[in-house]
């Protein structure tokens, strides 16, 4: 597998599109002043100026066309791409450097036959073309000395990579111990003990034993952090009784939704539709006196009832149809009749009458509507305002007082949904506010605005004992129940481990047959197949859940089976095991070899580089 990873042909055809992808924009284009050339130095192979830009440019560029999205020079460094490309070209830099110092190459034979190979390179008549040639590579700023340098080095490389890797594989008993682990299967029998279960039903728990379990279990009990936060703020809705809406608007709007109050008589329809008449009329010959049904129909066609489903449509939409289908009742199958599509059967399945709202009747609506508009727009107009006099020291207590904005606190947690904490904004300024941060206007999603500050940070704490009393006596007999129960399921893991039948042990038994390791067995706790393939052929456990216990037997193992599915998993992870190990080698040895050559990077000589990007 590695080995594919670096064969010339990918490499000639990488260094291409590096540079057909520069085009113009090339590092030959810009004018780098001075004498700088290089960047740095691995061994006796230099770094060019031109070959970092170009790489470092190619990177940018390919990420904007997988993102849609410009990428700023400055965005790139924090995410670490010129670290990473530098990294990058050094390490192939020392590598060119072994390949040289153990005279690998190829002959320019080889050279010339991979250049002219090159579609890119080719006239219409797909032969090469030299002028063509030395244009793309005359725009990307690279002469022809140094591409065919370049291709050299790559092959180089390559075939060093060989060398390296030849004949590396992993042990096929490794492969197939992973496919025993994985194929490899289970039956058992299981069942479920809960508190109807129990011998005596539980007695209420004492205050004392409460607040021991309390004490005991304190880290089942905890608030989350949180932050008290004192807001105001403002909605469309406060501001409701200030808006009136103009009759003319009303008549405006009621005419702009002409379509959702004045609709016509309308059918939830199927429409099956056939190649030619013949077919359409043996279909609903079939229908009429082979009794055979609108959904077989469907079905011999290989069809699904969605895949006819015209869901609700007008006469209208229905053409030359249309007369036919509206004078059917619920339930009826027309047809054949005309479409553009060809001859169809349609059936009815309901009929939705026409639905005609008065103007006075939207009346409510329309006007509810119209107000929430017009008082957004008026909360908009008064935000600037209201941050204006934050910023001049009014307080959020003032603006309760002065303005319609009402006051509240929260106690807010990442998990608040409620009240003003509904608002995905009002959550995201909770999580980053500081007791640094000064109260400021800002929006919510349904136009309104608010402000906010942080009065006090809570660490992860105890509930107080009051407060939790009701969750901690549900998990003090929750707890009672499973302790019980699990006492009384150990008195039966002999019985059953003996070949007794859970039936005569009072259970209801639940069989899981040849199950592997990643299957789902619902009702059991978490954990179940862990358990299951940890026990020997026979054996007999209790796992315990939050308020119920679970009784498991397993009763046969089957060994993974040698078929076409395992055989098949075998290879892919033979090839998988195969090229990890390879690439793991090759890293070793790449990383020797780097320690060996010594770089040397000029820093200003990299700043410089940088400079030129925008």
């Amino acid at each position: 597998m590695a080995k594919k990873g670096f064969s010339f042909s990918k490499t000639a055809v990488w260094a291409l599109m590096g540079l057909l992808i520069l085009g113009l924009g090339g590092f030959g284009a810009i004018n780098l002043s001075g004498n700088l050339r290089s960047i740095g130095s691995v061994g006796d192979k230099s770094i060019s100026v031109d070959q970092y830009f170009r790489q470092l440019q190619q990177e940018i560029r390919a990420i904007e066309a997988q993102t849609g999205e410009s990428l700023s020079f400055a965005r790139a460094q924090e995410m670490g791409l010129d670290r990473a490309v530098l990294q990058r070209i050094v390490r192939n830099r020392a590598l060119d450097n072994e390949a040289d110092e153990m005279g690998i190459s190829i002959g320019d034979a080889t050279l010339r036959d991979e250049v002219v190979s090159i579609s890119a390179f080719q006239g219409i008549d797909g032969k090469f073309d030299r002028e063509g040639y030395r244009f793309a590579l005359q725009q990307s700023g690279m002469s022809e000395a140094e591409f065919e340098t370049s291709l050299r080095e790559e092959a180089a490389r390559g075939l060093l990579q060989r060398a390296v890797l030849g004949g590396v594989s992993m042990p096929d008993t490794y492969a197939r111990t992973l496919v025993d682990y994985v194929s490899e299967a289970r039956s058992f029998t299981w069942a479920q003990m809960d508190a109807d279960d129990l011998d005596a039903p539980l007695p209420a728990p004492t205050e004392e034993e409460l607040k021991a379990y309390y004490e005991a279990n304190q880290d089942a009990f905890m608030l989350p952090a949180s932050k008290s936060i004192t807001y105001a703020w403002l909605s469309p809705e406060d501001l409701l009784d200030e808006v009136e809406v103009p009759e003319e608007e009303l008549h405006a709007e009621y005419e702009a939704r002409s379509d959702e109050y004045d609709q016509p008589e309308r059918r939830l329809v199927e429409r099956l539709v056939f190649a030619n008449e013949e077919a359409a009329d043996q279909a609903a010959a079939a229908l009429e006196v082979d009794g055979t049904t609108f959904e077989a129909l469907v079905e011999e066609r290989g069809l699904a009832l969605q895949d006819v489903d015209m869901g609700d449509v007008a006469k209208s939409d229905l053409d030359a149809a249309g007369d036919a289908v509206f004078s059917a009742e619920t339930g009826d199958i027309v047809g054949p009749l005309p479409t553009s599509l060809g001859p169809a059967l349609f059936r009815v399945n309901a009929v939705l009458p026409a639905q005609n709202v008065p103007f006075e009747e939207a009346r409510k609506v329309l006007e509810e509507t119209l107000a929430i508009s017009r008082a957004t727009r008026a909360v908009e107009a008064r935000a600037q305002e209201i941050d204006d006099q934050l910023a001049g020291g009014a307080t959020l207590e003032n603006l309760a007082e002065e303005t319609k904005m009402r006051l509240g606190t929260i106690d807010w947690t990442e998990d608040s949904s409620e009240g003003i904490a509904a608002y995905g904004a009002f959550r995201q300024a909770a999580a980053s506010l500081s007791e640094n941060d000064f109260p400021q206007i800002d929006q919510l999603e349904d136009g309104g605005i608010f402000a906010m500050r942080l009065d006090e940070t809570k660490p992860e704490r105890p509930n107080p004992f009051d407060a939790a009393r009701a969750e901690v006596e549900t998990a003090w007999r929750n707890a009672q129940i499973v302790e019980r129960l699990t006492e009384k399921a150990d008195t039966l893991t002999a019985q059953l481990a003996e070949g007794g039948g859970f039936e005569a042990a009072g259970l209801e038994p639940k069989i899981g047959e040849n199950m592997t390791r990643g299957a789902y067995v619902d009702g059991t706790p978490e954990g179940f197949m862990d358990q299951v393939f940890d026990l020997e052929e026979g054996g007999v456990a209790v796992l315990p859940a939050t308020d119920h216990v679970v009784v498991l037997r397993l009763d046969s193992i089957t060994p993974a089976a040698e078929s076409d599915e395992t055989k098949a998993l075998m290879t892919r992870l033979s090839e998988q095991l195969d090229q990890a190990l390879a690439e793991d080698l090759f890293n070793i040895y790449s990383e020797a070899v780097l320690r060996r050559t010594a770089p040397q990077i000029d820093q200003r000589a990299v700043q410089a580089v940088h400079v030129n990007f925008p």
